[in-house]
């Protein structure tokens, strides 16, 4: 045999135990047979490296893919990308068939997926079991080599960017410090079955990363002087001028990213205000749900002035609801406070892409009441009451106000909120019918939100004026119903609690998109607002957290 041929089928033979050694890893080390047909593997790169994940900071088409170009290391620097392209000997939906081997395939995608683990220098820092809904039933079900972004400068729209961003905000940034660092990334499935069961690792990678140092001028990072103004005189107390550089730094070397404003009252006095990103303190922000707030402490004051009823007024009392569709007599039953503490029993969900009610199905409809009203029912949520973020709902609200106050809703709230409070620049969002947008958009600038939850903390109270009632402040502020073990829902308000160092600091909050947030302090006369512009990014509500956790509240010196 020439040594031509005598090369050619030891090539063959090679890739014949290959592929031995693939049918016995998938069909007997499994011990079972699969439930779905997966695709076939069918790249030399595919074949030569099944379990291992590999990075690429560039899209590289796996016709063209080969060790050679996988990154050992990489630079982590602004305007880089950084992909993961995973081998895997078999499917997801498979994988979690060994585990749970009574569900069915339809079972297996719809409360399983994969579980990523994040290592930094051999120590575990992140560990996530993907959401159920990141990726399509199908791909779980046929892919064996799948690639997806961690960073993309284009935003290239996956579940692993948002992954990622998680990663950096739980631990990850603190971990990468300026150098270099060992990194690792192990993959296994898990499913929810009785209880949650995670199985072997399918595919593991490592790399090292190199983080910059970033020098940043001081002048960037010092605490920011701020001036009175005729509503807020400044306060003499101290902060932690060490812990707000370090913030401040955060902030401009975006590890903290898209921050535009932190303000805080304390005794109604002006404490901090800080500004980034362009921001200013004129500058009105898109705090996007901040303002289903202000409806709330709109129909207070429409109680308190006569125009409402109270809270417990039903939806029939303000419309045929006959002449919409899906008309059940159980929709005669929904409240105003249904409406404020997201408890309608509307078929209507923001959290799930799929509810007939969801935000995203009502904003390209040419009106969003008749949009809201038309929804059927759940009837789940008639034998079984529940929280369910509704943003129509809050829809309904603003129209019932705008129909029942004087002069509409956005002219009563200039007279009865705003002038009162001293808030003259604003701008309104507005719904098709130009009802003044009380689903959110609402901008304001930062010190005119601090006056949002300087009112509510002063029991409805401003300059010795009762803008609405402090029975009103009170229902609003109290929990009315509990999200789950560590939140609560008032009137479109937020509660939660944090723990620093043992001890609690309860808060009540209104909460947008981006990381909007104003927080009133239970147990303190303190309001802090920060707005920020994160519209839509896995960090922008994890790292308010963080800010308040770790900075922001240790640095009042409260008692």
């Amino acid at each position: 045999m020439s040594g031509g041929i005598f090369a050619i089928a030891t090539s063959v033979m090679i890739k014949f135990y290959v592929f031995l050694w693939m049918c016995m890893f998938v069909f007997s080390a499994y011990g079972q047979t699969n439930i779905v047909t997966p695709d076939s593997i069918q790249f030399e790169c595919h074949v030569q490296n099944i379990g291992t994940i590999a990075f690429m900071d560039a899209v590289i088409p796996i016709e063209s893919f080969s060790p050679d170009k996988w990154l050992d290391t990489f630079r982590l620097q602004p305007k880089t990308d950084l992909h993961i392209r995973v081998f895997m000997g078999n499917s997801l939906t498979n994988y979690l068939h060994t585990l749970a081997p009574e569900l069915t395939a339809t079972a297996l995608t719809e409360n399983g997926n994969y579980q990523f683990s994040f290592y930094v220098d051999e120590k575990l820092v992140y560990i996530e079991n993907l959401p159920v809904g990141a990726g399509s039933a199908e791909s779980k079900n046929t892919k064996t080599v799948f690639r997806v972004p961690l960073i993309s400068v284009t935003n290239e729209d996956s579940w692993g960017r948002f992954l990622w961003q998680r990663f950096m905000m739980q631990g990850g940034a603190d971990a990468l410090t300026a150098g270099a660092h060992q990194f690792k990334i192990e993959i296994r499935p898990y499913v929810k079955a009785t209880t949650i069961l995670v199985g072997d690792i399918i595919a593991t990678g490592t790399m090292v990363i190199v983080v910059p140092e970033q020098i940043v001028d001081a002048r960037l990072v010092a605490i920011q002087k701020i001036q009175p103004t005729k509503e807020w005189q400044i306060s003499t107390e101290s902060v932690d001028t060490i812990l707000m550089t370090a913030l401040n730094k955060k902030i401009v070397t975006k590890q903290f990213k898209d921050i535009t404003s932190i303000v805080v009252v304390k005794d109604n006095k002006l404490l901090m205000e800080s500004y980034y990103n362009g921001a200013k303190r004129k500058t009105l922000h898109d705090t996007r749900s901040v303002g289903k707030t202000v409806a709330s402490a709109l129909t207070g004051i429409a109680i308190q002035d006569g125009y409402l009823p109270n809270e417990y007024t039903t939806l029939n009392h303000y419309y045929d609801l006959h002449s919409f569709q899906n008309y059940s007599q159980a929709k005669d039953s929904i409240s105003i406070k249904n409406l404020l503490t997201m408890q309608s029993i509307f078929d209507g969900s923001d959290s799930d892409m799929a509810s007939p009610g969801n935000e995203e199905k009502m904003y390209p409809t040419d009106n969003w009441v008749q949009f809201a009203l038309n929804l059927p029912i759940d009837t789940q949520k008639i034998t079984a009451p529940h929280w369910d973020y509704f943003t129509a709902g809050v829809v309904l609200l603003g129209d019932i106000i705008n129909k029942s106050v004087p002069g509409g809703l956005e002219d009563y709230c200039d007279k009865q909120l705003f002038t009162p409070l001293g808030i003259k620049k604003y701008k309104w969002e507005y719904t098709p019918q130009h009802v003044g947008n009380t689903a959110g958009g609402l901008r304001l600038s930062s010190l005119d939100l601090a006056k949002i939850g300087s009112l509510y903390q002063q029991k409805g109270q401003w300059n010795g004026k009762a803008i609405f009632s402090a029975d009103w402040a009170a229902k609003s502020l109290s929990p009315q119903i509990a999200i789950d073990e560590s939140n609560n829902y008032g009137y479109l308000l937020w509660n939660k609690t944090y723990i620093i160092n043992d001890k609690p600091y309860e808060v009540y909050y209104a909460s947008g998109n981006g990381g909007n947030k104003i927080f009133i302090f239970k147990d303190y006369p303190l309001v802090i607002v920060i707005t920020a512009t994160a519209y839509n990014q896995g960090y922008a509500h994890i790292q308010v957290d963080k800010i308040m956790e770790h900075y922001l509240i240790p640095a009042l010196h409260l008692e």
